[in-house]
Order: structure tokens, then sequence, then C-alpha cells
């Protein structure tokens, strides 16, 4: 019954990070600011705000914001080395067996 209440105050909440200076939220803001309207902006950061209070609350840590963020090519080779490494274990393989030095 408090959904609507609890909406209210997180999209104010989004409203006031979007005109905050530098922080993760307000950079997160601001780039979604530029990819559509303030609206759009402001929900995206409130359900990202709202995610954030939920985990914290179910898994009762402080929340800790990202500090630096990866280029979309460093994330796709960080995708790409993950899906290496669970095949190389996937298939037990060694280092010989790919045709590199053990050491």
């Amino acid at each position: 019954k408090g959904g609507n209440r609890l909406k209210i105050i997180l999209r104010n909440a989004a409203n006031v990070i979007g005109g905050l200076k530098d922080t993760h939220l307000s950079n997160f803001f601001r780039r979604i600011l530029n990819k559509s309207d303030r609206a759009t902006a402001i929900s995206a950061t409130a359900r990202k705000l709202g995610v954030i209070i939920y985990n914290m609350i179910t898994k009762k840590e402080p929340y800790k914001p990202p500090t630096d963020y990866l280029f979309l090519d460093e994330k796709r080779k960080q995708g790409l080395v993950k899906q290496i490494r669970k095949h190389i274990h996937k298939f037990d393989l060694t280092p010989e067996d790919l045709g590199l030095k053990s050491t």
C-alpha cells in the first residue's frame, strides 16, 4: 500500500541527486540525461537508488559506490576472459594443453 509514497520519495531524492556534483549517482543521472529527457533520468536514478537501498537492507552491508568506470571495450575484454576461464575449467585444460609454458 505504501508504494506510491516510496516512489515519490525515491523520485524526489533522484531529482536532488541530479543537482549534485561529482558523485557516483549524479554521474549516472547525467549519463542517462545525455541520452534522454529529465523524467527518464529521474526514473532510472530512482530505480537505481531503490535497488541500492534494498540491497543494503537485505545484505546488511554499507553501500560502496564504484570508484571508477570501465569503458565498454574493457568490459568486453573482461567478459571474454571470464568466458575463456570458464571453458578452461570446464574442459580441465592445463597450460601445456594450450601451448603455454608452465611456470
